[in-house]
């Protein structure tokens, strides 16, 4: 009987003292037995590291690198040259796995040695309560083909297979810093296999002090980079500085300049061969409505309108979305007022829906039984 592989955990750790001490009991009752945890403490100025330090005195099977700051990028990196598993998982100290994470992506290997990497579906933690992870269909269709549009995994779910991935390979670039992940994956999809499991195992806090939260102009940036980068490739866009303008500044000009590329991206995926013209279609569908966030957030719904407009996607929005954002061309009061009602809305009905998360947080609270 093959033995079980030694599954590395590389956990970056960045002043996640509210958190970290529950992210890493998360693994460390994992039902899962071969597993190493390596945190990397990036100059810390909380107590993440006293509360790490901790948790090794508790259990041999953590080990802890901690020196100056040096970025998430070299934290990831520098886990990877020391980590001794043939899977290496990640994971964030400010989420936590569900104990049955490892177990499900080690057997999900065990069943398919070729897989380069997997990831899963999450749940969300928003104002303390859980929301119920569900796939999205689109995750049927080629992965390869949608790495090239958008991060086709949650970055904490991932376990990378050493024994397929080449080393040389498995490496992070620092020349696209908080989108670093999506620059991995992209590369990855178009040489090994992915596979995505239609199940929730982790659960990812969203908090305004997460790195997400903290740099969303910088990932948006860099993101629209390497979409660019990757149709440039593919021979799916000839210029990109028109879908990079906008990750810079929102105007009517980009907008403009943005609809245009989208409108020529539409042409060229309608050529393409009926094998590849679904996911390249979900993947330019999944673009666009990266650019209507972009523009939505700058709260000017004349700026919104033109997008719609000019891309022809009205119908690609809610039906509620549609009625506030209709005005705001000639009426910007009335759509802030809608889409305020919608948000409110959006509110109450995801506190509704959402599970209590004292139940599930619970057990992995430090000093909990």
């Amino acid at each position: 009987m093959t033995a079980a592989p030694l599954i590395s955990v590389l956990l970056p750790v960045y002043n996640a003292e509210p958190y970290v001490g529950a992210a890493i009991q998360s693994i460390l009752r994992q039902d899962y037995g071969g597993l190493e945890v390596i945190a990397i403490d990036d100059g810390s100025t909380d107590r993440s590291l006293e509360i790490l330090e901790r948790c090794r005195r508790d259990d041999s099977r953590v080990s802890i690198i901690s020196r100056e700051n040096r970025g998430l990028v070299a934290s990831l990196n520098e886990g990877l040259q020391v980590a001794r598993g043939e899977l290496v998982a990640r994971m964030d100290a400010d989420d936590f796995a569900y104990p049955w994470r490892l177990s499900r992506q080690a057997a999900l290997f065990a069943a398919r040695p070729e897989l380069g990497f997997c990831g899963s579906v999450v749940d969300l933690l928003l104002h303390g309560r859980i929301a119920r992870g569900r796939l999205d269909p689109v995750f049927r269709l080629a992965l390869p083909v949608l790495s090239k549009f958008f991060t086709i995994f949650m970055h904490p779910t991932v376990i990378y297979n050493r024994r397929v991935i080449g080393e040389a390979d498995l490496r992070y670039d620092g020349a696209y810093r908080h989108a670093e992940d999506f620059d991995l994956f992209r590369r990855l999809a178009d040489r090994y296999p992915a596979a995505m499991i239609e199940e929730s195992l982790l659960v990812y806090r969203v908090h305004a002090g997460s790195v997400t939260s903290r740099h969303t102009g910088d990932m948006r940036r860099t993101h629209l980079r390497i979409v660019a980068e990757n149709l440039e490739r593919d021979g799916l866009a000839e210029e990109s500085e028109d879908l990079r303008a906008i990750g810079d500044q929102v105007s009517f000009d980009t907008v403009a300049r943005a609809a245009a590329f989208m409108r020529a991206l539409e042409e060229r995926i309608a050529a393409l061969p009926d094998t590849t013209r679904p996911s390249f279609e979900a993947g330019a569908l999944n673009l666009f409505y990266f650019l209507y966030q972009l523009v939505n957030d700058e709260e000017q719904p004349a700026l919104t309108h033109e997008l719609l407009t000019l891309t022809a996607k009205w119908n690609a929005i809610r039906r509620r979305e549609k009625y506030a954002l209709s005005p705001g061309a000639w009426a910007p009061w009335l759509s802030h007022v809608s889409m305020w009602a919608g948000k409110r809305a959006d509110g109450l009905a995801y506190r509704l829906k959402s599970a209590p998360a004292a139940s599930v947080l619970a057990p992995y609270r430090m000093g909990a039984a």
